[in-house]
């Protein structure tokens, strides 16, 4: 969600999206480092295809996620709802 979304929330919907999106450091950390295993296989077995480009889009996703939730915290300071 981008800032001008989350402004059109009301109090309720801002907390229950709150929540739901609280960051997992350990489970991304987790995946990230799967799927840079996944990268490694397919430059590694000479597959540079969609074996490479998925992974580093769901990479991307996954640093994007911590960004998102400190906008969201901002909003809610914002508020004064925390």
């Amino acid at each position: 969600m981008h800032q001008k979304e989350l402004s059109q929330l009301t109090d309720k919907e801002l907390l229950e999206v709150a929540k739901n999106n609280k960051p997992s450091p350990m489970i991304d950390a987790f995946f990230i480092g799967f799927l840079a295993g996944i990268i490694i296989y397919g430059a590694a077995a000479n597959a540079w295809g969609f074996v490479i480009l998925i992974p580093l889009y769901l990479i991307y996703l996954f640093l994007k996620k911590p960004k998102r939730y400190s906008e969201l915290k901002k909003e809610l300071e914002k508020r004064n709802l925390q």
